[in-house]
């Protein structure tokens, strides 16, 4: 009985321990905003939303006369909106308007980042561009990129996009544990977080899976694996 009473204990124990390292290991949010959009030129917005717990979001809208399609930007796991200013750029000057916002706990945003709480991020900033009467609501792309391309997935399964592009995107925490560290079982233990395979099948709207071979992060494969459950 004392053996599997130790037993017991060791697996809540290595539960309780995956969970704090999923999270840790899963956000690297920086507070500091580092550069804007105006330092290319662009005019923009600063914009603050909430969302519907009540958190304080940050972000920036950048228009573009007579755009043909609004682009809801989903950033990926580390650093803030200031780091993407030239993605910013690029969609603007292809006569796009462009929505960048922070996940809660990056940039200016309040909060700390989890699961659940980024989806409401994402569901936030989709609601204030539904809310503006300068862009046409039924022109809105959902663009996201690695962790932001689960986030994606996640919104675009709810909401009503014109399309959905997603990057670099991985199928769930737990396959990207298991790719990352496959002798270590720890990741038996772990749930399928930020599950994009199970949710894309339930986009209905034209979808876009862009992976490089040479992705370092995120295996190949998984794109390949989106792609063909799309």
């Amino acid at each position: 009985m004392k053996i599997i009473f130790n037993l017991i204990i060791f697996a809540v124990f290595l539960l309780i321990y995956t969970h704090f390292l999923e999270r840790k290991a899963l956000y690297y949010p920086s507070k500091k905003i580092e550069f804007t959009p105006a330092e290319l030129g662009l005019r923009y917005e600063d914009v603050f939303f909430r969302t519907a717990d009540g958190i304080s979001l940050h972000g920036w809208f950048v228009p573009q006369e007579g755009a043909l399609f609004t682009i809801l930007y989903c950033h990926g796991n580390a650093g803030n909106i200031s780091h993407r200013v030239e993605i910013a750029k690029m969609f603007n000057e292809r006569k796009m308007n462009f929505f960048i916002f922070d996940y809660r706990g990056f940039g200016k945003s309040k909060g700390w980042p989890t699961e659940k709480g980024t989806y409401l991020d994402a569901q936030a900033a989709y609601d204030y561009l539904l809310g503006r009467q300068d862009i046409d609501r039924n022109r809105i792309v959902i663009f996201g990129k690695s962790l932001g391309a689960a986030i994606a997935i996640d919104l675009a399964s709810k909401v009503k996009a014109a399309a959905v592009i997603c990057e670099s995107s991985f199928t769930s925490t737990k396959d990207m544990a298991k790719a990352i560290y496959p002798l270590l079982p720890f990741w038996l233990f772990l749930r399928p977080g930020y599950n994009a395979y199970a949710k894309i099948v339930k986009i209905d709207a034209p979808k876009l899976i862009i992976h490089s071979q040479d992705d370092e992060i995120v295996p190949f494969s998984q794109g390949q694996r989106l792609f063909a459950r799309r």
